[in-house]
């Protein structure tokens, strides 16, 4: 696509979605603004979050329909911060209507979802993303770092782990179908930070779930998300990615991303790491923290994409790929059977 505006200030923006337990709709436009970006509408159900958009953007205009905000709205980039089961439906509208588009993650919740969208966007020649700020962590930039030093050799495995022993809170997330399952909150942000450092195509996924003992606890019963949820991926390299994501877990592991290789370890949680080398007889342990993440990059190459024809970061491919993985991981929960991907 080339670039369609002369600056990153033409860029007008809106949000559908604008409150929610985390303020997210605040968040995105913030962040829109430091790439110098400029906040035009917001979309939200809710009366009472929506009058709070004209209180953080002045001059903000406000809707309660996506229908209303794009016929008289003119923002050209939607950003959809809604449940994850809306993503797909309100990102086709939005390229129908000749919008760029980012989703929150995941990108949507299965493999032929994210089709639908690459194909329409690639039609409509708009951009379309999904808002991994996560790929800036510094969890996973030092990761990064340290495999490629070399200094713990080639990548044997990747273990993500995520969760305890609680019950799923009373909101769409504990919904199996409007969330996707267990493994789509956590697990996609997980599933992105193995993929950056796996340097390999996906050859087959398997998946295991045990569903039923939260169940009657919650408002979403037959239709709450998974007790616990685990995935194996396999690459062609030889090396292979477990992601588990639980609310049964009366032991957590230690570290929520663990790497293996042939050299030696690192663990890692969100603000800091440990590092096991091998060095002949010798075990060196080093620990210390991660660098402060960046997640204001996305935008920052949202910004630049539009303008200067900079490469997307997170396209659209790239974010398909852990929804494939999540995707082909229910599939073969429900069958009992490993699942060739269809893409790698």
């Amino acid at each position: 696509m080339n670039a369609s505006y002369n600056n990153p200030s033409d860029i007008k923006v809106a949000v559908v979605g604008y409150g929610g337990i985390y303020n997210m709709g605040k968040i995105h436009l913030n962040d829109v603004q430091k790439a110098g970006m400029t906040p035009r509408a917001a979309v939200e159900l809710d009366a009472t979050r929506l009058a709070l958009a004209p209180q953080d953007f002045p001059g903000i205009q406000t809707y309660t329909t996506v229908e209303e905000m794009l016929a008289k709205s003119d923002a050209n980039l939607v950003i959809l911060i809604t449940p994850h089961n809306t993503h797909a439906p309100l990102a086709l509208q939005c390229i129908a209507a000749g919008r760029h588009v980012v989703c929150e993650k995941p990108f949507a919740i299965t493999t032929e979802e994210c089709d639908e969208m690459i194909a329409a966007a690639k039609k409509a020649g708009v951009m379309l993303s999904t808002f991994h700020n996560r790929h800036w962590d510094g969890s996973v930039v030092k990761a990064l770092e340290v495999v490629q030093s070399g200094n713990i050799g080639d990548i044997v495995r990747i273990e993500c782990h995520m969760g305890q022993w609680n019950k799923p809170g009373d909101i769409w997330r504990a919904s199996k179908s409007i969330s996707g399952g267990i493994l789509y909150d956590w697990g996609v942000h997980l599933l992105e930070y193995a993929l950056q450092l796996v340097n390999s195509e996906i050859t087959e996924v398997s998946g295991f779930s045990k569903r039923g003992f939260w169940a009657n606890l919650t408002k979403w019963k037959d239709d709450t998300i998974e007790d616990e949820a685990f995935a194996t991926v396999r690459f062609k390299s030889g090396a292979w990615v477990t992601l588990c994501v639980t609310h049964i877990d009366s032991n957590p592991k230690r570290g929520m991303f663990e790497v293996t290789g042939t050299k030696g370890s690192m663990v890692l949680e969100y603000d800091t790491h440990e590092i096991i080398v091998r060095d002949g007889e010798k075990t060196i342990v080093t620990k210390a923290k991660n660098p402060k993440e960046k997640w204001e990059m996305f935008y920052v190459n949202i910004a630049a994409h539009l303008t200067k024809n900079e490469p997307l970061v997170i396209t659209p491919e790239w974010a398909r790929r852990p929804i494939h993985i999540l995707d082909l991981a229910d599939r073969s929960a429900r069958e009992g059977r490993a699942i060739t991907a269809r893409y790698s």
